[in-house]
């Protein structure tokens, strides 16, 4: 019977249907993490122009006029409905930054034309502006004061997310995307501070956005925001920071940030 054994094993093999001594069929690789924005990549290299006034615009006007692209952007949307997105990895800051500003493109162009976002409203529509993500549905409100400030309390959050309007930073022609997170978010803060719609030097007196007034706590109050400014901003503007001496004024255009009808910078 042991004789046997070692025959009785190769005839069962050969008689074995052909599948079943083939070797196994690779399963299909995991998406790369940057592959889940590189379509919001797209859409932003395509539609968002860089002015020589260091102001970044949307052409809202071709954008709408592209079904393909309009359905694109509708589907990169969609993608994160069930997403996890919980934690306080890179990786969710990323994305819960590319949903916010995904989903406010698509605000203003389900409204297009329009002067500002803020049109019909007093204060603004960031508590009716819904999307499902993350398994739940979330208003562009929640995303910001429920789930990114407090989640990765980084004031950089302010330079990541965009209210569609002339004095919010720039909306950068990329998707966030985690490996490339900090450095990114670091140049932006640098991008606005030493933008006059970020930090003007008047005599004695700085005239600052108001995103430094609204949300002075997260930069760690009064003397936060200074320290802040301080980090960003170019040798020259810094010297001006310091040498205020009266208290800052605050400012902000909610003007549309269109490439239709750019808004003339302010001297």
């Amino acid at each position: 019977m042991p004789l046997l054994r070692p025959l009785l094993i190769a005839l069962t093999l050969l008689a074995a249907p052909a599948s079943f001594a083939e070797p196994a069929k690779p399963m299909p690789t995991a998406a790369k993490p940057a592959d889940a924005h590189a379509d919001w990549t797209r859409l932003l290299g395509a539609y968002v122009r860089p002015g020589s006034d260091g102001i970044t615009r949307v052409d809202y006007a071709a954008l709408k006029a592209s079904s393909t692209d309009r359905a694109a952007l509708d589907a990169y949307i969609k993608r994160f409905e069930s997403a996890d997105l919980s934690g306080s990895s890179k990786a969710a800051f990323a994305s819960w930054a590319n949903i916010y500003n995904a989903v406010t493109v698509r605000y203003i162009l389900d409204r297009y034309p329009v002067k500002s976002i803020r049109d019909g409203y007093i204060i603004g529509p960031w508590k009716e502006i819904k999307v499902k993500a993350g398994g739940r549905e979330v208003t562009l409100d929640q995303i910001e004061h429920e789930i990114l400030r407090p989640t990765f309390k980084d004031p950089r959050v302010h330079y990541a997310i965009n209210c569609a309007s002339y004095s919010c930073p720039n909306l950068v022609p990329k998707a966030w995307e985690a490996a490339t997170l900090d450095a990114e978010l670091d140049a932006a803060a640098r991008a606005y501070v030493n933008h006059p719609r970020g930090v003007k030097a008047s005599g004695e007196r700085l005239v600052l956005s108001s995103i430094y007034d609204w949300f002075k706590e997260d930069f760690g109050g009064k003397e936060g925001v200074t320290t802040h400014l301080l980090k960003y901003a170019e040798p020259a503007l810094a010297t001006r920071i310091k040498a205020a001496t009266k208290p800052p004024k605050f400012a902000y255009d909610w003007s549309l940030n269109d490439a239709a009808k750019p808004k003339k910078a302010k001297k």
